[in-house]
């Protein structure tokens, strides 16, 4: 949600955002035209259908939701920090670099601790996709009990401010996986298998100082309960660690705050990743079917990091060292856990199935 970041950091997000929509949005959109060509935007009263919002639309996250949503015809608006990241795309626009999509994406300011704020910025969208994308200022320092709370907050305004805009019936919103897996794994009464109807235990959070965990589990609690209260449609995506394409790089407060604990989860079986393009797209395929099969809790994750091979590379796409996940000590006494994607694989599996049929 870019609470705070150094000017180096946005112009790199804005010229990334840039990049791939030139790349992805033209080159992409025209080779899948045939496959999407009956989902095309629409105008006139049709265009409120096909035209949705992604909070932070240029975090890691969220640019790779906007590729997807522009190469299945939809028309984007992105939220932004401020005034001067408009101003930076409309120059942009302006000199041609994006020339070609500008009838399709726009960018309004938000704030994200006011509900009337973030209302007037989904007016006229049919669906919110809320990816909760911090930036950290320093890079290393992580994610603060600070963050965590400032997140909860943005969390509500949010699906307050869905609930709110009449034409918003659905909202996506990305969680954690860290939101499931935290327990006290002592228990003899928890069960050897983690999926969507599993949730962390917030004073375990809390006690650990699992603030990224505690901050992904309250927000998602904080939008189930409000979403609840206002008969919001909602479902929510719980990822593993988001990989990618110099994903330490565009996305570190995240990487280093979900590493945190990493030892214990890779001893229990816990420790899972997700390509961010991946996500986006499951992210995307829940949202069209929220209207017919998907409802609830879904997790969604590529590969679990399983044995020490898997480690290294994964400490070397991330730049961390590789005793933050691996102990390099045996840790077969170590409880182990599976982990179930089962309910979100079906969906994608059923839309790939009508993709190939329609």
């Amino acid at each position: 949600m870019g609470i705070v970041r150094p000017e180096e950091s946005q112009r790199m997000e804005i010229e990334e955002f840039c990049r791939m929509l030139l790349s992805c949005a033209g080159v992409r959109r025209r080779k899948d035209e045939d496959a999407y060509r009956d989902r095309r935007v629409s105008t006139g009263d049709d265009a409120q259908e096909k035209l949705v919002c992604v909070t932070s639309g240029v975090s890691f996250l969220g640019l790779a939701i906007v590729n997807q949503l522009l190469v299945r015809g939809y028309s984007v608006r992105i939220t932004v920090d401020n005034q001067e990241d408009v101003e930076k795309l409309r120059e942009m626009e302006m000199s041609g670099e994006m020339r070609g999509i500008s009838n399709i994406i726009e960018a309004v300011v938000a704030n994200l601790s006011e509900a009337e704020s973030l209302s007037e910025a989904f007016h006229g969208c049919c669906g919110v996709f809320h990816t909760a994308a911090f930036i950290d200022p320093a890079g290393l320092s992580g994610y603060n009990k600070y963050m965590a709370e400032i997140e909860v907050t943005a969390s509500e305004n949010v699906t307050k401010a869905c609930a709110i805009t009449p034409s918003v019936r659905n909202c996506v919103f990305t969680s954690s996986l860290l939101a499931c897996v935290w327990r006290d794994n002592s228990s003899d009464d928890i069960s050897p298998v983690i999926d969507h109807d599993c949730w962390s235990n917030e004073s375990f959070c809390a006690d650990r100082k699992l603030w990224y965990a505690l901050g992904k589990l309250k927000a998602e609690k904080a939008a189930w309960r409000v979403a609840e209260e206002r008969g919001l449609k909602l479902a929510t995506i719980c990822p593993g660690l988001i990989i990618g394409p110099e994903f330490c790089q565009r996305n570190p407060t995240s990487t280093i705050a979900y590493l945190k604990g990493a030892q214990e989860m890779y001893r229990h079986g816990l420790l899972a990743t997700v390509d961010v393009t991946r996500l986006a797209e499951a992210e995307v395929s829940v949202f069209e079917a929220m209207n017919k099969t998907a409802f609830g809790r879904y997790i969604c994750f590529n590969q679990v990091i399983g044995n020490e091979d898997e480690v290294e590379k994964l400490a070397e796409m991330a730049g961390i060292q590789i005793n933050m996940v691996s102990e390099n000590t045996a840790s077969n006494s170590a409880t182990r856990f599976k982990l179930s994607n089962t309910k979100l694989s079906t969906l994608m599996t059923r839309t790939l199935r009508c993709n190939n049929v329609c």
